[in-house]
């Protein structure tokens, strides 16, 4: 395969040696034809005579257009505003398959708006930026922000995406979600808490290593600190991340300030060495049998990376595995991020928070850990099915309670 294909297209060229993986890829393609996109606008009123008519639109249009100007926050009452996320991508890291460009993302930002409307009634938006300039990126959500009620940042590569959300948090009074990050920190945190309850382990005692040290990879460790675990390592390309060690990216020298508490040194074969969990977050069959079998008592393997995993599940567990999740829905404990961004929002539209903070993150996180009961609990279910309707009902519930103790709730 030549070196200039993108990673995620070797993945699909290589996976379609699965007859299931070639038929659902086919059928999606059909599919997509036949749908010719996976969202439409909706009008909410009936317009058939003159009255519904002036009501609608002119002359009655003028006055909830009159009673905004004088206070803006009415926004969120005379329009839909109070239910409207845009999904925002510049198409630079879409799936598996990288710098795709923009429109090639679409289909991608279509699925994510249908999945808040289907999970949450959340109404999303697609929108597809053509460049890659981080403050073209940042002027153009702000200019447009104005018609949304949160902002969520889709496939935008590390280490821009860092910089846009931050730019974006400080100039807009929304909230800004960057869900490859958090929204996978969150479900990871959920499936850790319910790991650590079957293994009878404390989070405060445990060290994990997570390899793939890009936007997802820093958002999980940043989360799970947030929770006091142990200690985390974490690994990329080159090796163990440690404070001090040269060539660091911005992303990477803050990380290690606050992680590798021991200043361990090597590859990922020395950091896994007597560690609690595993969290891959990054290219295919990288975790091996002998390294799962170097780790502690009972290990944990998250391995999301997609669609093949770091470690294939009945290999981990034959190695010693004690749960092992992925990121694929034909494997046992799916890490989705499903489970997680609909009810977020829809926590956050409730009561018009101004942002989404690390409080209203833990809330979530705990709410989906909560979602299955003791009695539910095993190696084989430590997370909600993604399909459980009460489970962005829950989530949204936590969110918007932790957004007034966080005091960034309007209502």
């Amino acid at each position: 395969m030549p070196n200039s294909m993108p990673f995620g297209i070797n993945l699909v060229v290589s996976a379609t040696k699965n007859g299931m993986f070639m038929d659902i890829m086919q059928s999606s393609l059909e599919k997509h034809k036949e749908w010719n996109g996976k969202i439409e606008v909706v009008s909410k009123v009936k317009i058939d005579n003159r009255e519904s008519l002036s009501l609608a639109y002119t002359p009655g249009v003028a006055q909830p257009c009159l009673e905004i100007q004088k206070n803006p926050e009415l926004s969120y009452e005379l329009t839909r505003r109070s239910n409207m996320v845009a999904v925002i991508t510049d198409g630079t890291a879409v799936l598996g398959l990288g710098d795709i460009g923009p429109l090639a993302g679409m289909p991608v930002m279509e699925g994510k708006c249908a999945l808040f409307k289907e999970f949450a009634d959340v109404d999303a938006f697609p929108i597809c930026i053509n460049t890659k300039d981080t403050d073209e990126i940042v002027k153009t959500i702000e200019l447009i922000s104005l018609s949304f009620g949160g902002i969520n940042l889709e496939d935008i590569a590390a280490p821009r995406c860092f910089e846009i959300e931050s730019k974006l948090k400080e100039k807009l009074d929304i909230p800004v979600f960057h869900d490859d990050q958090h929204g996978t920190a969150i479900v990871v945190a959920a499936a850790l808490m319910n790991a650590c309850k079957l293994a009878q382990k404390r989070l405060e005692d445990i060290e994990i290593v997570i390899n793939g040290a890009g936007a997802a990879g820093i958002a999980i460790a940043k989360l799970l600190i947030s929770l006091n675990v142990g200690n985390i390592i974490m690994v990329d390309l080159n090796g163990i991340i440690c404070k001090g060690d040269d060539n660091l990216n911005s992303s990477h020298t803050e990380i290690s300030k606050i992680t590798n508490k021991n200043h361990k040194k090597g590859l990922l074969a020395e950091a896994v060495i007597n560690s609690d969990v595993f969290i891959g977050v990054s290219k295919p069959n990288l975790l091996s049998a002998e390294m799962i079998k170097s780790m502690g008592d009972k290990p944990i393997i998250f391995a999301m990376a997609n669609p093949v995993p770091e470690i294939m599940p009945d290999k981990a567990i034959e190695a010693g595995a004690f749960i092992v999740g992925t990121g694929r829905s034909d494997f046992p404990n799916q890490i989705n991020n499903v489970v997680a961004f609909p009810g977020i929002f829809k926590g956050a539209l409730a009561v018009r928070a101004k942002d989404i903070d690390e409080n209203m993150k833990l809330a979530a996180a705990k709410a989906i850990a909560g979602s299955v009961s003791d009695e539910m609990l095993s190696t084989e279910f430590i997370l909600p099915n993604a399909f459980d309707k009460s489970v962005p009902v829950a989530v949204a519930q936590a969110v918007a309670a932790a957004a007034r103790e966080s005091k960034l709730a309007r209502i």
